[in-house]
């Protein structure tokens, strides 16, 4: 049995900017804790795999091609390889929320 504790993984940069942590990746698949402080925000861009982001804490926006919700703790949102998306905190606290990647 493996059990990862998120704030004892190691943290790194992403490419956009934002600090991360890999908390699973196995097979192609993986698991990434990010949180966008207040103001920030992902770039759009768009993955060659189908993700789903599962919001932990806070409330934020996401965009998903042409659509954009609002978005709080609870939900989970999917979204299709090669098309583009991105989250923004918009609010005044933390925006917690995992990334999970999931190839075929």
């Amino acid at each position: 049995m493996k059990i990862l504790e998120v704030d004892k993984t190691q943290p790194f940069v992403n490419n956009h900017n934002i600090n991360a942590r890999r908390i699973y990746d196995y097979n192609g698949a993986q698991i990434i804790h990010m949180t966008l402080h207040p103001g920030e925000s992902l770039k759009p861009h768009s993955t060659p795999v189908d993700v789903a982001f599962y919001i932990l804490e806070g409330s934020g926006i996401i965009e998903i091609a042409k659509e954009t919700a609002p978005v709080n703790p609870g939900a989970c949102i999917e979204s299709p390889k090669d098309i583009p998306h991105r989250l923004i905190n918009n609010a005044d606290k933390p925006f917690k929320f995992l990334v999970i990647k999931m190839p075929k």
